[in-house]
């Protein structure tokens, strides 16, 4: 890694999903530009890293490759719950975000890291896993599957953190939505990631109690720079 291998973190708080989603939508655009005049001899400057980090209202989204059918409300059930619903550009079915998840949305040029979107999704599994250990959680993956499981191969397969991502050029958008204070009842809206035989779960389920969110964050942040070995900064 060089020395200019820095990710700049932004700590959003609770943010409206279309607000973040706009956000990530103006940096992506920014370095899939300088890519382009880069590769046109315009520009030798290379694209910044970014990871956001923040909280959601309730909201349900559903990737290109899901069915609407897996969300089980129709407008006025959404709007009884509070809840928004958006179709986006990213990849996987159906999944819920709510106060108390944590949810990061790393934008990488990940030519300057590796040119893997498989190894990407296991580095930031295994950034959650690696959480989840230091908390005496035990964590896994399902053959198959994306995404962080407790008891994974058993008939006890729970779920406690979806991923989806978009990435184009090699450039990365979406990500982490991460189980940590979760109001699961939410979940029983959806067929979440089109799964309808495996349950979800949460940090605060399996332990019993309330998680601090920002020590969670500050501990995810750690691994995610140990795996890529980047230099986290906020400024």
């Amino acid at each position: 890694m060089s020395d200019n291998q820095k990710v700049l973190c932004h700590f959003l708080g609770l943010i409206d999903y279309k607000e973040a989603w706009d956000f990530q939508e103006t940096i992506f655009k920014s370095s899939i530009d300088l890519k382009i005049a880069r590769r046109n001899g315009e520009t030798d400057e290379l694209p910044k890293h970014h990871l956001l980090f923040c909280q959601h209202p309730h909201v349900y989204t559903l990737g290109k490759s899901g069915k609407e059918a897996n969300l089980l409300l129709d407008e006025s059930q959404l709007d009884a719950k509070e809840a928004k619903f958006y179709k986006i550009n990213r990849g996987g079915d159906i999944t819920y975000h709510g106060p108390g998840q944590l949810v990061v949305y790393p934008i990488f040029d990940l030519e300057q890291f590796f040119t893997d979107i498989h190894k990407y999704l296991r580095f930031l599994e295994e950034s959650v896993i690696l959480t989840l250990a230091e908390y005496g959680i035990s964590a896994n993956r399902i053959e198959g599957l994306t995404g962080v499981w407790l008891d994974g191969e058993t008939p006890r397969a729970r779920k406690i953190c979806a991923f989806g991502v978009k990435s184009s050029r090699w450039v990365t958008m979406h990500g982490i939505g991460f189980n940590v204070n979760t109001d699961l009842s939410f979940f029983s809206s959806i067929i979440p990631c089109g799964i309808d035989d495996k349950a979800v779960t949460s940090m605060k389920k399996e332990l019993g109690r309330e998680l601090d969110l920002e020590e969670v964050a500050d501990k995810l942040l750690v691994h995610l720079a140990e795996l890529f070995d980047f230099k986290p900064r906020t400024k």
